[in-house]
């Protein structure tokens, strides 16, 4: 029988704050946007899958060179093609004090396949996991997984006994406004506990004194307390650490870096990112929502798509907007990710004459009106490139009308398949293509397929690629069958590949972490000195 979770936390609080009383040190960052929820099985967002990996643990996780490392488990061991057998770390605790188990590692890894559930894409060829005994599951596949360990690194770990009381059995449904306990309050195992979280004013994590990981050495930074303001404006980000008000800013604007790199109380540590910003196209709808056009979807033609993605002059945008912080693509994958290759990162050129032609072409010779949506707080100076590009399509007589939505509600809604053109910046947790190619170009279907296809293109011989990645073991054969997934992408115009990030962190010069190009920051490391 557990004990009362509310007087755990109680407890564990105070032993935080106790703590933080003796040698405190605060760590104070920001960025633009604040992370959509806490419930971890909810809304596959790169900025919370990191600020939660510093309070919910999962399975394995990167280390510093991108290795898998054990976390919550301490071996992988593949029994068969399609069974896989984990043994789970003893003696780990939640933050309320209840022990972590085989009932917990089981429930969260069928949470996250609910269907109300973002995480699907980590999922992906999971048939059922079994408990083998108190502290050993086993994953049943339906084929053999060549990336299941690195899928399990998103898939972080919940106590079963804590959603049961307090009803978050199912994930928060990102599609919804409807809230559950999980959304607004954690209790992981990790080395950081939520204190408090205002939604998009301030967010204040405390150490966990019990944490198993100190135990291992797994600690080596000093931090006892983390504060995350989102900021939305660049102008006001900047300030915030010019004056001292806040020790790091994960964004800066590419604008602001001369003056920051020359400041002597700061750094600028620099790195490519693994995303690739790009935009998504409704191929679904018949008739395209909101344009001059009826009953048609000029969308739907591969010449209009083509014509939109040659009208736009993405050297210009890395030189001038990003300000040398992009690296042009024609992939929906960046170099670190497994699969990429020079082959399928051919661009097609930028040429504003043969997109007037391929619109006329297409029987649009004086173009079109359509919507245009973009984040506005989510990828680096993202509504300053839509409106650069805005600029770069009238020119060719297609008329975009712009408009750009914060964070939270931004997803939301492309999720509701409610743009016609879209902005998206994808990351590669797993560092493997089956990852973009399951999300981003899969039909929708179940276990995460088209989970981001919110632009539902569809090509049934893209899907048999995909489907054949999933399960392709012989490495040779599936990086081939990855780079044929890529050609074809580009040759259907499925998206347009803009560039993939270059991600710059301004910090006072007394912080110490380290660079990763999953653009997170481990919290494990930090030191303020």
């Amino acid at each position: 029988m557990r004990t009362s979770a509310v007087l755990r936390v109680v407890i564990g609080l105070a032993s935080a704050l106790a703590a933080a009383t003796t040698g405190a040190t605060t760590f104070k960052w920001a960025s633009a946007s604040d992370i959509p929820t806490w419930d971890i099985h909810s809304q596959n967002n790169a900025l919370a899958n990191g600020v939660h990996a510093a309070v919910y643990e999962s399975l394995f996780y990167y280390n510093r060179k991108f290795e898998l490392e054990p976390m919550l488990a301490t071996a992988f061991r593949q029994m068969s093609p399609t069974q896989v057998r984990i043994t789970l770390r003893q003696g780990v605790k939640f933050h309320d004090g209840a022990v972590f188990n085989a009932d917990d590692a089981k429930f969260s890894l069928e949470r996250a396949m609910s269907k109300t559930s973002n995480y699907g894409v980590y999922t992906q060829g999971i048939d059922r996991i079994v408990k083998v005994d108190e502290y050993t599951i086993d994953i049943l596949t339906k084929g053999p997984n060549p990336v299941l360990q690195r899928q399990l690194t998103e898939l972080r770990m919940m106590d079963l006994g804590w959603a049961e009381k307090n009803k978050s059995i199912e994930p928060k449904d990102i599609k919804t406004k409807d809230e559950n306990f999980a959304h607004r309050n954690a209790n992981g195992t990790g080395p950081f506990m939520l204190k408090s979280w205002e939604q998009d004013v301030k967010l204040v994590l405390v150490q966990n004194p019990g944490w198993w990981g100190k135990a291992s050495g797994q600690y080596a930074g000093n931090l006892t307390e983390i504060v995350y303001t989102p900021i939305k404006a660049e102008a006001t980000r900047v300030a915030a650490l010019l004056s001292g008000e806040v020790d790091m800013v994960l964004d800066p604007s590419p604008a602001d870096l001369p003056r920051l790199r020359s400041s002597p109380n700061l750094k600028v540590v620099d790195g490519a990112e693994n995303r690739t910003i790009f935009f998504g196209m409704d191929q679904f709808r018949d008739e395209l929502q909101g344009s001059n056009i009826k009953g048609k979807n000029p969308l739907k033609d591969v010449r209009v798509r083509k014509a939109l993605y040659q009208a736009i002059d993405v050297q210009s945008i890395a030189r001038v907007t990003m300000r040398g912080l992009a690296q042009p693509t024609g992939a929906l994958i960046a170099p670190q990710v497994n699969g990429w290759s020079k082959k399928s990162d051919a661009r097609w050129p930028f040429d504003p004459a043969a997109a007037r032609a391929l619109l006329a072409e297409a029987g649009y010779p004086n173009g079109f009106e359509v919507d245009f949506a973009c984040p506005n707080n989510r990828y680096i100076s993202d509504e300053e490139i839509c409106q650069a590009v805005t600029s770069m399509w009238a020119r060719v007589g297609v008329k975009a009308r712009l408009r750009t939505l914060p964070l939270s509600t931004y997803f939301p809604m492309i999720q509701r398949y409610e743009a016609s053109i879209y902005m998206l910046g994808w990351g590669v947790p797993t560092f493997d293509a089956l990852y973009s190619l399951q999300s981003l170009v899969r039909s929708v279907g179940a276990q995460g397929d088209g989970n981001y296809n919110v632009g539902r293109y569809s090509n049934p011989q893209m899907d048999a690629l995909v489907e054949r990645i999933k399960q392709e073991v012989d490495q040779k054969n599936r990086n081939a069958l990855i780079e044929q997934a890529l050609v074809l992408s580009h040759q259907d115009v499925s998206h347009i590949p803009l560039h993939n990030q270059v991600i710059p962190w301004a910090m006072k010069k007394n912080v110490e972490l380290y660079h990763r190009a999953d653009n997170r920051i481990d919290m494990r490391s930090v030191k303020v000195n």
